[in-house]
Order: structure tokens, then sequence, then C-alpha cells
């Protein structure tokens, strides 16, 4: 067989292969689903580890104790996500390991797109400044630069969140996909890295101050106070509002992404930017990732995204009757059990047609 036969076989056999995998910077994230990373205790573990790019196995390899952590990252993300959205179309749902949330997300720049970088970001630099908080990493701590006396006259002391560490992390291993040469410049490239610095900036920004109070009697003669995270379900609330007012834009230069809209005014680094609009998310469609909303429960009464009018697209929906068996009336007994009974009861629930 010619040579030149050979070399388009070749050639072939690499679009084939290239075409069915996913492309975006969010297949690490395959982690969560992982039952424990506990196990990659040596270097050698990396090499089999789901949706990781060459540039973030050789993190692995070098941080293999902060695996974990990635893996509660990316996990409490996807869990999050879900809460956020699970009365919207599109809720979040995973297919499978190498196709989180469909291909809306792996290939499209839209604001759902936009949302999942951040939040997923977010999760590795949450995650691992809690590790190192709780003293579960040999590499870092608390962050001991937040010391001394306040001009409000407390100590600052205890052990403050090392979101600095976290974000560190979270930078060089999340953004890991998009700094390749031949992408850094691409316009869905400059859009994941600015939506995955405004998930950690999500955090960073919104670091709340705890304080005790020292003294006779719990009287509050001295304090100290330390740095704490936003839980990370407050993080998702702040996010989702930024993708409810995320921008579209365009890019017009190298590295730079302005509104699309010239009447809009610029972006700032903590919002959430995307360059495609999102599909309606009311059929399913393979082409991009949409699982339609047939089946859907929704809000008989609400007028919002959630009621049957707008989650059932107009297709209209169905009413059923399911009944409910769930423990009732409980006591407690001296000493020491608790008695319930079961209860029984009929609850309506509206279905998309």
């Amino acid at each position: 067989m010619k040579k030149s036969h050979w070399a388009c076989v070749l050639l072939g056999l690499i679009l084939i292969s290239t075409s069915i995998l996913p492309v975006d910077g969010v297949r690490w994230m395959a982690l969560a689903q992982m039952s424990s990373l506990a196990h990659v205790t040596d270097k050698d573990k990396c090499k089999s580890l789901s949706g990781l790019v060459k540039r973030q196995r050789r993190l692995c390899e070098r941080n293999v104790e902060l695996m974990d952590s990635v893996r509660v990252g990316a996990l409490r993300a996807i869990e999050e996500c879900q809460s956020q959205f699970k009365y919207r179309r599109w809720n979040c749902s995973t297919e499978n390991n190498l196709k989180l949330f469909g291909n809306v997300i792996l290939k499209q720049g839209t604001r759902e797109a936009a949302f999942v970088h951040s939040l997923s970001s977010a999760g590795v630099a949450h995650a691992v400044a809690r590790s190192c908080s709780n003293g579960e990493l040999q590499r870092c701590g608390c962050d001991r630069t937040v010391r001394g006396r306040s001009q409000e006259g407390f100590e600052w002391a205890g052990c403050s969140d090392n979101i600095a560490y976290g974000k560190a992390f979270s930078r060089v291993f999340v953004d890991a996909r998009e700094k390749g040469k031949k992408r850094k410049t691409k316009a869905r490239s400059i859009m994941n890295l600015h939506n995955n610095e405004a998930g950690r900036r999500a955090i960073e920004d919104n670091m709340r101050k705890e304080c005790k109070c020292h003294g006779v009697s719990g009287s509050c003669e001295m304090k100290t106070c330390w740095k704490a995270m936003p839980s990370f379900p407050k993080v998702g609330n702040i996010l989702k509002e930024k993708f409810d007012g995320a921008t579209e834009v365009k890019q017009i230069a190298t590295h730079e992404l302005v509104p699309l809209n010239p009447q809009f005014k610029p972006h700032t680094d903590q919002d959430l930017v995307y360059i495609e609009s999102s599909p309606d998310f009311c059929e399913p469609d393979r082409k991009t990732g949409s699982l339609g909303t047939h089946g859907r429960l929704c809000n008989k009464t609400s007028k919002a995204i959630d009621g049957c009018e707008l989650m059932c697209c107009g297709r209209g929906y169905v009413t059923r009757q399911r009944k409910i068996v769930e423990r009732c009336r409980c006591k407690f007994h001296w000493c020491c059990s608790v008695k319930c009974k079961t209860c029984e009861h009929i609850r309506e629930e509206h279905v998309c047609l």
C-alpha cells in the first residue's frame, strides 16, 4: 500500500478520535464522579485519572496530596450547579463522566458554560483553601499573613482560611487547558480564563470576619478575629446573580473581549461573559446537549421559569397523583428512643408533556 494512502488513513483515524472526545476545559470535573481519590498516593496514579490534559497530569504528579481536594471541589461545583438551576429548563444534568452538562458546555461559549467554568474554578479554590485551614495538607496551613492588631482594637489571630493558596492552585490547575499557545488567543479560551478568575474572585471578594470574645464570664474584654471564606452555597448564589447579569462579548484584539452591544458598559473582572446565545433547551438535541423538558416537574401557579407555561415551552402538562409515605408524629420516650408513626398522603404533581 502506498505511503500516501497510509497517511490518509492515519489522518482519518486522528480526526475520528479527536472528534469523539470532549474538548472543553471542564473535562477534569469527571474526577467528581470517582468514589474517592484517597488512593492516589503516588504520582504514577495520575496517569489513570480521567479528563486531565498533560499539563494537569504533571501538576497531579507534583501535587498528589491536593488531588482529593480537586475531586471534592468538582463534586461541590456539580451539586451546587444542580441546586442553583433545579427549577430552570437547563438544570445542570450530567450525561456521563466525559460529557458533563452536555455538549452545550463542551463546545459552545454560552452563559451556561460561563457559569460552570466560574463555579468549577471556585470549587477547587474553596476546597483546597479549606483543606489547608483544616490541617489536611503538608504544604500549606492557615493564612499566617492575617496577624496583628486592627484599627478597631481587636487582634487578628486564629486560623484564617488560606484563600491565596487555594486561588493559586486553582489558577494553575483549572486554567491549564487554556494555556496552550494555539488556544490562549482564541475568544473561547479568553472567555474561559476570564470566567475562571471571576469564580475565584467571588470567594476572595466575599471573605468575612469571624470573631471570638475572651474575658471573665463571657465578657468581651479582648476579641480575636480571623478571615473565613463564604460557604460554597453562598458562592453559588453570588455566581448565579452574575449569570443572570452576564455580558455577551466579542473579541476585538488578541486578548480583549468587549460587549457585543456597544451601548452596554464594559464588564468587570468579577462579571461573567459569554460569546454565544443559549438554545431554549425545550427539546432534546444531541448537537447542543439539551435534554429537553419533557417529563420535568413544573409549578402550576408560578409565572416564573419554573411555571408550567415556561418550563413546558407551551406544550402543556399533565397532573398526576402520587402517594407519599413518610414518618410522622414522632415522640421521644425516656430513655432513650424516638418512636414515629407512618403517615400517607397524596401529593399532586404537574409534569410537562
